[in-house]
């Protein structure tokens, strides 16, 4: 659906909201009340003379009658239609976004929740069936209740038993009762959330995200030589879960700090445009540590905003930091056309991309990917393969022939990709490539 055909829909919103009737409306800028009727629905375009005509009796400036919908926005509608909503009216995802701005978010909002519990669940899941801690303790609530029955059992049967013996029994059940009711409280207390992470109710991975999204990825405690690592990992207050992670993640951070210091490296960055092919012959560095040291580059410092996105060997996210119009897809599959994804096929070997993302703006987004082994290489063991990619939005020189992506293959509106895996969840969405 174009931004033109919306024009009419607002221009009827606003009318309405003022209480105009539409011949009104009509006579006051010299149309025909049914040529009105027509552009209300979308049916006739219009710009020029008569939609600031129009926009000055509805008492508005013509921008926000012609204004499009946040591309973002419109992608987390369709995500959420995808998983959510198989009833939903897709292809009017736009049209509901530009009426109603507050539902839409609310819609978004929700399902980003949603999406965030079903996680959660996924993992506690995983916990109650795979976590060896937790065997362990139902095997100790079991064999204490069990020791307990089996005394008891003795005690009230019809064979008479001497005080010597009873007392025995006796203690047997008071130490085996003690065993229970400790083994009982370790097991609660390993189930049971803390306050505060059942009201957040984020994943530990989501936790570690945000703490660095809140300071636009630069984090200075960790960019000093003697950056202490248990204390900042303690400070940042996460679950046990999330902690872990932080700690893999700050040390990574301060990895790079220390190969690429910071008032050099931000001083090259600019110089040489950003570019990190330049960068990294420059510091003598790896490719993969010059694009996380680029996304700790702060627009503040007067930086492009730049996104990152870290996953493993089997595709999945394990670390994304995002910007406006930067969206990758966890729990619906991501597209895998994306160069992060395409650089595990060609380890070692720098990949550039220019990539465009569908929507009636298309958003462009220039891509660097490298996939590396990481960890200790051995005989014997297949490497672990992680690959990394830096995402710049709308950057100032873009290719002639973009390699189209998408979010994921359910909402997305390409036709006649070879790399879709099921169909869109609204056919009339599908446009050719």
């Amino acid at each position: 659906m174009q931004h033109r055909r919306l024009t009419g829909s607002r221009i009827r919103e606003r009318r309405l909201d003022k209480g105009l009737r539409q011949s009104a409306v009509a006579e006051a800028v010299g149309i025909s009340p049914s040529y009105l009727n027509l552009i209300e629905h979308n049916r006739r375009r219009i710009a020029g003379k008569l939609l600031h005509d129009l926009a000055r009796v509805l008492a508005v400036d013509p921008s926000q009658l012609t204004e499009g919908v946040d591309s973002e926005l419109l992608d987390q509608m369709r995500a959420a239609a995808a998983a959510f909503g198989e009833t939903a009216e897709v292809a009017r995802a736009e049209e509901v976004a530009a009426r109603f701005p507050g539902w839409a978010g609310l819609i978004a909002a929700q399902a980003r929740r949603i999406s965030v519990l079903d996680a959660r669940v996924q993992t506690l899941v995983d916990r109650m069936a795979y976590d060896p801690l937790l065997a362990t303790s139902l095997h100790e609530v079991i064999s204490a209740v069990t020791a307990i029955r089996s005394s008891a059992s003795i005690l009230v049967g019809q064979e008479e038993l001497d005080a010597d013996w009873q007392r025995r029994f006796h203690e047997n059940i008071h130490n085996d009762s003690r065993r229970l009711a400790d083994s009982s409280e370790a097991l609660i207390a390993y189930l049971e959330a803390p306050q505060a992470e059942t009201a957040t109710a984020t994943s530990p991975m989501e936790d570690v995200e945000a703490f660095f999204a809140a300071q636009d990825g630069h984090v200075p405690a960790l960019e000093v030589d003697d950056a202490d690592l248990d204390a900042f990992v303690a400070a940042s207050a996460l679950t046990d879960a999330a902690a872990k992670l932080m700690r893999s993640t700050a040390e990574t951070y301060h990895r790079d700090a220390m190969a690429l210091p910071r008032p050099a490296f931000e001083a090259a960055s600019l110089d040489l445009g950003h570019d990190p092919v330049a960068i990294s012959a420059k510091f003598g560095v790896g490719f993969d540590v010059v694009l996380r040291r680029l996304a700790t580059l702060t627009r503040a410092d007067g930086h492009p905003p730049m996104a990152l996105a870290v996953c493993d060997a089997s595709g999945t996210l394990t670390f994304v930091k995002p910007v406006p119009g930067f969206t990758l897809s966890r729990f619906a599959g991501a597209c895998p056309l994306w160069p992060i994804f395409r650089a595990m096929g060609q380890p070692m070997r720098p990949v550039r991309a220019d990539v465009v993302l569908p929507g009636p703006v298309p958003t462009q987004l220039r891509c660097f990917a490298v996939a590396l082994p990481v960890g200790q290489v051995q005989f014997d063991v297949p490497p672990a393969i992680q690959s990394t990619m830096l995402v710049l939005p709308d950057p100032p020189e873009f290719g002639q022939d973009p390699l189209p992506v998408g979010v994921s293959c359910r909402i997305c509106p390409r036709s006649g990709c070879s790399s879709r895996r099921e169909p869109s969840i609204d056919g009339e969405l599908l446009q050719p490539l």
